[in-house]
């Protein structure tokens, strides 16, 4: 699948590199999927073969790294992820706990690795981890490297609920002391960054905002008149968590009083989730052939494609998103969105406009908010302009940038003092 952070990730690389910032991109367990130009560097650490095989087979962890590098090359990682290989938390317990255990578990040769390159051979200002359960080298990391490390969290509670115990209590045992080691953390939202500081105990000081952002240049399309049917758009992966189940219960209700509309659904389909995406579909049986499930685009232009075929689009998803980098490309598509009011949605909406929010969790209201947009067309060309103008002008990569450089600037300044 293609996932947002590393997408978010990716940009953010792209977006400092045209700002003149030296940036290397490491991929760590797999190489990353985008769709845009890959700026990752060729070596993966922490290599998930190596990784599984450290855990499960005896011995392996003590051969040499010269008998055991070949499982790092990304062709093979690729190709072995293509015989179904899980990232459903409730499967991965033992690995995670494995991983996290760092310099002191079965992965201390790929943690030591990892402190090498990093602290003696690439000798960067900062470094930034994408994801805290990548961060368990992060003692002798410390140790080796001056500069400030930080941990950018994008979602990472997700799947730290999903573990089962006895992994699950294990694992927040061994996060403690890599947040109270970590320098710093990078939120995309006031929301995620006061719940994270409570569910990880992040102190205040060590939290700091970073927008979230797209490249634009790949969005081409613009607010048009409404199509007929009007299409309701819903793009994210088909799980539990990000509500499309939500959204066909309100379609179904707004189906009993009107049939001028149709429900497109894009995104990737965890295999994990079929019985899900199975009721979802009995659930959309009253809209026939109204309701599509369209996949996941293989590229940015199809994507944006995708996007250009929907007058609104709904997630309305019941976790509480951190991001919704889903809401920024509607918006650089020209397209409205209706929301609900919880998680980084009501921040996004305050700040831009382009939509509005609805109550969370309520069938109704969600269909009263589709309507309206449906009924309305002045409305809604007003809010998808608004969305348009603005994500060009407040969440674009030279935007995030210039906040970059200016934080990482300040916190590398803060480093040196404090460690004078």
């Amino acid at each position: 699948m293609f996932c947002g952070s590393c997408l978010h990730d990716n940009a953010w690389a792209r977006g400092l590199r045209e700002a003149g910032v030296d940036v290397t991109l490491l991929p760590m367990y797999t190489p990353i999927r985008v769709d845009d130009e890959d700026l990752t560097s060729t070596r993966v650490f922490y290599g998930g073969i190596n990784v599984y095989l450290d855990v499960h087979v005896p011995g392996w962890r003590y051969l040499p790294k010269w008998m055991t590098r070949w499982a790092d090359r990304p062709s093979l990682i690729n190709w072995a992820t293509k015989f179904g290989v899980s990232n459903d938390a409730a499967e991965l317990g033992q690995m995670t706990v494995a991983m996290l255990q760092g310099p002191k578990g079965p992965q201390a040769r790929e943690a030591d690795e990892l402190v090498q390159f990093l602290a003696r051979d690439l000798k960067p200002d900062v470094i930034i981890f994408s994801n805290v359960m990548l961060a368990a080298a992060i003692e002798p990391l410390k140790a080796a490297f001056s500069g400030p490390v930080l941990c950018s969290l994008q979602g990472d509670d997700i799947f730290l609920e999903g573990l089962r115990d006895p992994w699950k209590s294990q694992v927040f045992d061994l996060l403690r002391p890599i947040v109270a080691n970590m320098d710093g953390f990078l939120f995309h939202s006031r929301f995620y960054a006061e719940f994270m500081g409570e569910y990880l105990g992040v102190p205040a000081e060590k939290r700091h905002e970073l927008p979230l952002a797209i490249d634009v240049r790949g969005h081409h399309g613009k607010p048009r008149p409404r199509s007929q049917p009007a299409t309701i758009g819903y793009f994210a992966r088909l799980a539990p968590e990000k509500g499309l189940r939500e959204l066909v219960q309100a379609a179904v209700l707004l189906n009993k009083k009107r049939q001028d509309f149709r429900i497109v659904a894009g995104g990737y389909a965890p295999p994990q989730f079929q019985p899900y995406q199975n009721q979802v579909r009995q659930l959309a049986e009253p809209l026939g052939a109204r309701f599509e499930c369209v996949g996941s685009p293989d590229t940015l232009e199809e994507k944006t494609s995708l996007f250009q075929t929907f007058d609104l689009l709904s997630v309305p998803a019941p976790y509480r998103e951190p991001k919704g980098l889903y809401i920024l490309e509607a918006w650089a598509n020209g397209v409205p969105v209706v929301q609900p009011a919880h998680g980084h949605f009501p921040e996004m909406v305050e700040e831009l406009g382009g939509g509005f929010c609805v109550t969370p969790d309520n069938s109704q209201a969600l269909a009263d908010g589709l309507e309206r947009l449906l009924d309305d067309e002045t409305l809604r060309m007003s809010y998808a302009e608004q969305g348009w103008q603005g994500v060009r002008q407040r969440h674009d990569l030279p935007a995030l940038a210039a906040h970059s450089q200016s934080l990482l600037g300040t916190l590398i300044a803060a480093n040196g003092n404090n460690r004078r």
